[in-house]
């Protein structure tokens, strides 16, 4: 792969809806309080200067900026010298394919000062075409097997139980009402993982959630399947999944609608939500009671939230959004400075947003959760659980293990 096309990104949702992209025309990398804002501005910008030669393109072909966010606005002192990503990548992909059902729309954005490049982009994009047109005869191909061993560096509940009994500590004494705390696996693998294969088996064992793969460099691959909207923006239509309490399958659930520390976690996630959007000028509207929502092995509460926007920018509603009391805490300020406190680790793009605006000013943005960082043959796990008052160790223990246990099933690897 060319140097400049080693970003690769694949977006993969229920019904049939599937982008993937590659290449840089135009990128965005910074850190700060002011990212979002700014992530705005170079979309606004970056939109706004193309002359778009489809016009007939339908509106899931239309061009996208992709953006990939980290947890904290900045990384931490302490992790400075390791590869860290920055507060928010931003890019205007070279190469995008959308498709949906069975109709598929290529595009290729890119720089042509005279009337010669014109002809040359145009050459290159009936190539690519013809090359993309012999990858989808072999579409029916069974599913891969991954199947790679793997070893353990540490095992996670060496250093999630003081942070554990700490964070009990907090939401029991009233510090906090809410602290949802992470642990992080870290795996060494016999092989490097295919991105492509994992994507497959995930689209197998995780249907209705959204498969993402965000690939800044040939051996930087961030992916997942997320069950969790932060944000959906169509034609001025907003809706957000309030998703929190989380049990296996076995019971499909009924434990969850039983569970008053689980139904007060979730109520207070929904309530959450639905007044940061009161502050920004919305008026949110919910159903009463949670539904359960299965993705997979797992089941959660799940409330949909929806509301009107009044012209507010996409990115803008996302970095009021983020970071959700269903993945950081409540109160936010309060729960991030404890998050730093007491995870050893640095997030990263764990459970921030990841998405994408398109040139009609609709956006998509996913919490990136249920997900693996891969570099190499190195592969992070991260899970977490949500403290209120009244929880246990050892079912927090139990919930952050299955959530472990069932990314590490799905993506069928295989201790040594």
């Amino acid at each position: 792969m060319d140097k400049k096309e080693q970003f690769r990104f694949l977006w993969d949702t229920s019904p049939g809806h599937c982008i993937a992209a590659s290449g840089r025309c135009q990128n965005l990398e910074l850190s700060g309080p002011r990212r979002f804002e700014l992530a705005q501005r170079f979309s606004d910008a970056c939109l706004g200067r193309l002359i778009d030669a489809s016009s007939e393109a339908p509106s899931h072909a239309l061009p996208r900026i992709l953006f990939a966010f980290s947890f904290f606005e900045q990384t931490s002192e302490r992790e400075r010298n390791l590869v860290v990503l920055p507060g928010v990548q931003a890019i205007l992909p070279r190469w995008q394919i959308s498709r949906r059902g069975k109709n598929s729309w290529l595009r290729l954005t890119a720089i042509a000062a005279h009337e010669a490049d014109a002809r040359e982009l145009a050459e290159k994009l009936w190539l690519k075409r013809e090359s993309f047109a012999a990858l989808l005869e072999q579409e029916n191909k069974p599913l891969r097997s991954i199947n790679s061993g793997f070893s353990f560096v540490q095992q996670w509940e060496d250093c999630y139980r003081p942070a554990l009994t700490r964070g009990i500590e907090l939401v029991n004494d009233g510090v906090l009402d809410k602290l949802v705390l992470a642990v992080r696996q870290s795996i060494v693998l016999e092989e490097p993982l295919d991105p492509l294969a994992m994507l497959s088996r995930l689209r197998k064992q995780q249907p209705g959630s959204c498969r993402f793969l965000w690939q800044r460099k040939n051996q930087e691959i961030f992916f997942g399947a997320s069950p969790e909207r932060l944000m959906s923006l169509r034609s001025g239509k907003l809706q957000i999944d309030a998703l929190a309490g989380t049990a296996s399958q076995d019971d499909c659930g009924q434990s969850l609608l039983r569970s008053d520390k689980d139904l007060r976690e979730h109520e207070l996630v929904v309530t959450s939500i639905c007044n940061q959007l009161i502050r920004e000028t919305l008026e949110p509207v919910r159903i009463r009671s949670p539904q359960l929502a299965r993705h997979g092995q797992l089941v959660h509460l799940h409330t949909p939230i929806h509301a009107s926007v009044n012209g507010q920018p996409p990115l803008h509603l996302a970095g009021a959004l983020h970071p959700t009391p269903a993945v950081a805490g409540f109160p936010r300020r309060d729960a991030m400075s404890w998050l730093r406190t007491l995870e050893p680790f640095e997030r990263g793009p764990y459970a921030a947003p990841v998405g994408w605006l398109n040139s009609s000013g609709d956006a998509e943005f996913r919490v990136a959760i249920r997900c693996g960082f891969v570099r190499g043959k190195e592969l992070e796990l991260t899970a977490g659980a949500g403290l209120v008052r009244g929880s246990v160790a050892e079912r927090e223990l139990q919930e952050v293990g299955l959530k472990l246990a069932v990314l590490a099933g799905q993506l069928d690897l295989q201790p040594k």
